[in-house]
């Protein structure tokens, strides 16, 4: 329901979930990581039906334990043909699972800051090391039609 149903974007709004195995509970009494998990379950079900071409999102990580990390992991990774995402995390889960990484550091001799990226997709996942390319040239991130190959799911680290 709508904290203010006249004027819904001003306001938030309420919803109810049960986790597996538990009674049903008013959102004020679940842990962090039910929270966290209801309102992805939330987040995710309006995307399917209104869909958005990427996601931002910034440490959703933080409260869910590694086994919740893993299913938030698989969900995007499965839903990545449909949109981009951007994780801001701390967890090296997502980093594993990323297809890049965008790392944000200080450049001390210049006093800003710096960005660093690396493609994960030209590496063996298993073995960490990195693959051939089979005559494709330096352009491997090109498709067949020469359009370039867009990243889908990108773990950000953060201090």
């Amino acid at each position: 329901s709508l904290d203010d149903a006249d004027e819904p974007y001003r306001g938030g709004m309420k919803f109810n979930a049960m986790p597996p195995m538990k009674r049903f509970r008013d959102m004020e009494q679940l842990s962090g990581g039910e929270k966290t998990v209801a309102a992805l379950s939330l987040l995710f079900a309006i995307h399917s039906y209104r869909p958005a071409p990427f996601f931002i999102m910034d440490e959703v990580d933080a409260a869910l334990d590694n086994v919740n990390v893993l299913k938030v992991c698989n969900y995007i990774r499965q839903r990545s043909d449909d949109f981009q995402c951007i994780v801001i995390s701390l967890k090296d889960m997502f980093y594993e699972r990323s297809e890049s990484l965008v790392g944000i550091c200080r450049d001390v001799s210049s006093n800003s800051s710096r960005t660093l990226t690396l493609d994960l997709t030209k590496f063996d996942r298993k073995s960490g090391v990195k693959k051939r390319s089979r005559g494709q040239g330096e352009d491997s991130a090109a498709k067949a039609d020469g359009s370039p190959k867009r990243p889908r799911v990108i773990a950000a680290g953060a201090e």
